[in-house]
């Protein structure tokens, strides 16, 4: 690609010294490691610039709509999941949980389309894509969160009525503690483990998921830029663009261990 088709030998093996190719494979791969430590991933196949100039103010964009897509999800599924604990086997818990069914089970990039027609095509109340406003962000995140929450709501009912059949809860209740502070200070506290693990395991599908939303919505994201260089064979991007979302996986899954400490003492950390 670099070369050209109707390069010459000289020129492939020009270009294969340059990029360190003509050396044994072990050699390539301490080479590789030796500049990643250091932030460089080498030059782009395709724009011959830095690739660290191209990754990182389309990481910055992906953390943008994810941020507003993470707290969204979190507003939307613990409240659902509380709500629908609150009153198992009831007409508003199947209605819950019916619109979680949903939530799962829909494609993720459908939704985003659904939500493009309905809201930008047919109403005109937000735009279909980009970056250009803040109003932009509103449907990618919302696309994001409604899958993710519908998980995080799933979770939150199942360890809320684990929670709530305990001997503990009863004895609160015997006392007279009103049904508000024995759902939001006895049994959410003691149910937020399993709820804190999910968030952190989704936040990480979520970067991941941003792939087929910033492709739906045209935005200018990290996800839309490895889809770009996949298609263009561009391999440094790609290694660039995987390697940040692992290292961001890695570091989410730190917090969400710290964050066990701070809402269980019992948690100790050695």
């Amino acid at each position: 690609m670099l070369a050209g088709e109707h390069a010459t030998a000289e020129t492939e093996a020009s270009i294969r010294a340059r990029l360190g190719l003509d050396q044994p494979a072990h050699l390539q791969y301490l080479t590789f490691l030796s500049n990643m430590v250091q932030g460089d991933f080498g030059t782009s196949y395709r724009s011959r610039q830095s690739v660290m100039d191209h990754i990182a103010p389309a990481f910055g964009a992906t953390l943008q709509f994810t941020g507003a897509a993470l707290m969204l999800m979190v507003v939307i599924g613990i409240p659902a999941g509380i709500l629908s604990a609150t009153r198992p086997n009831s007409w508003l818990d199947r209605i819950v949980m019916s619109t979680v069914l949903i939530g799962l089970s829909a494609p993720i990039f459908w939704v985003g389309i659904v939500l493009m027609y309905v809201f930008a095509f047919r109403l005109g109340w937000l735009p279909s894509g980009g970056f250009f406003t803040w109003q932009g962000i509103i449907l990618p995140a919302v696309t994001l969160a409604l899958q993710y929450g519908a998980i995080v709501a799933r979770i939150t009912r199942t360890s809320m009525l684990e929670v709530l059949g305990n001997d503990y809860i009863r004895t609160a209740r015997a006392k007279g503690i009103s049904q508000g502070a024995i759902f939001y200070t006895h049994a959410l506290r003691n149910a937020s483990l399993p709820i804190v693990t999910t968030i952190g395991l989704q936040v990480g599908s979520m970067l991941g998921g941003t792939i087929l939303i910033e492709t739906v919505f045209s935005w200018p994201g990290l996800g839309r830029m490895l889809v770009s260089a996949i298609l263009e064979r561009d391999a440094p991007i790609v290694q660039a663009g995987v390697m940040l979302i692992a290292v961001a996986v890695l570091v989410l899954n730190l917090l969400t261990d710290l964050v066990y400490g701070f809402l269980d003492p019992r948690v100790r950390f050695g």
